[in-house]
């Protein structure tokens, strides 16, 4: 309990419980529904309450790993255990409209379409400060946005193609920073993705070849550098510094072979 409390206070969350529960306190595994009364008070001198779900005469139910409304809920409900009552103090920050990012899922089309440019200059601006993984949600959430808005177009419209022209760009800077934490697979999927659409796109190519060839798909990798010096002739030098890298590795990689296949007929 203890333990709980202090991670709950890092959280600028305070508990106290009224009415111990039963058990053991549940594993809240993703997807697990939680079934609950509720009632929010304001934490001034009178108390105000502000809402009250047995005045409503419904209890809230979570699922948990949702993060639906208030991600809150799933951090005070994980800490209790069946038929437990408590009364938690939450700590609020309010901001007035404006002065904070919106989740993409709480814009109107209109704040997503200003958004992104904005999304996307901050996913720049954290790259190039090192901040990989959080440059990578950067431009996750304004792909999300473009998506959003292109699923009520017309696939092959004007408007849909502009649009997709638009996610492209912002998927190979997603793509860039799955290659500087390894995360190849995912690379090569939305690298395959852009060019079953535009097939001149070299630096879907050269992704997708830096992809292959730290998978050891050597042949697909050769292929996609090639294309890459067949779209942009002036690129050679940064190609061939990959394909020697490339043959080094691959060098190295059947000497050790060599020598592990040595070391087992030497028993």
């Amino acid at each position: 309990m203890a333990d709980i409390i202090a991670r709950l206070r890092e959280d600028g969350i305070q508990k106290r419980v009224i009415q111990e529960g039963r058990g053991e306190l549940p594993d809240f595994q993703d997807g697990t529904k939680a079934t609950f009364h509720y009632r929010t008070l304001h934490s001034d001198d009178e108390g105000t309450v502000l809402d009250d779900s047995r005045a409503r005469g419904k209890p809230m139910e979570l699922i948990i790993g949702k993060k639906f409304k208030l991600p809150v809920w799933e951090t005070i409900v994980c800490t209790m255990r069946e038929g437990e009552i408590a009364q938690f103090l939450c700590d609020i920050k309010v901001e007035s409209p404006g002065t904070y990012q919106q989740d993409p899922w709480a814009m109107t089309d209109e704040e997503k379409a200003k958004a992104v440019p904005l999304i996307h200059q901050e996913g720049n601006r954290l790259y190039r400060e090192g901040h990989v993984k959080e440059a990578a949600a950067k431009y996750y959430d304004a792909i999300a946005c473009l998506k959003n808005l292109q699923m009520k177009e017309q696939p092959g419209s004007p408007e849909w193609i502009q649009l997709d022209q638009q996610i492209t760009p912002l998927l190979l800077n997603y793509c860039q920073c799955k290659l500087v934490v390894e995360e190849y697979y995912e690379v090569l999927d939305h690298c395959s993705s852009i060019l079953n659409k535009y097939d001149d796109n070299v630096k879907a190519y050269f992704k997708r070849g830096k992809a292959h060839a730290a998978v050891w798909n050597a042949q697909e990798a050769q292929a996609d550098f090639a294309k890459v010096l067949e779209l942009d002739p002036a690129l050679a030098p940064v190609v061939s510094r990959e394909l020697r890298a490339l043959e080094a590795r691959i060098r190295q990689k059947d000497e050790e072979d060599k020598a592990r296949f040595r070391g087992i007929f030497s028993h």
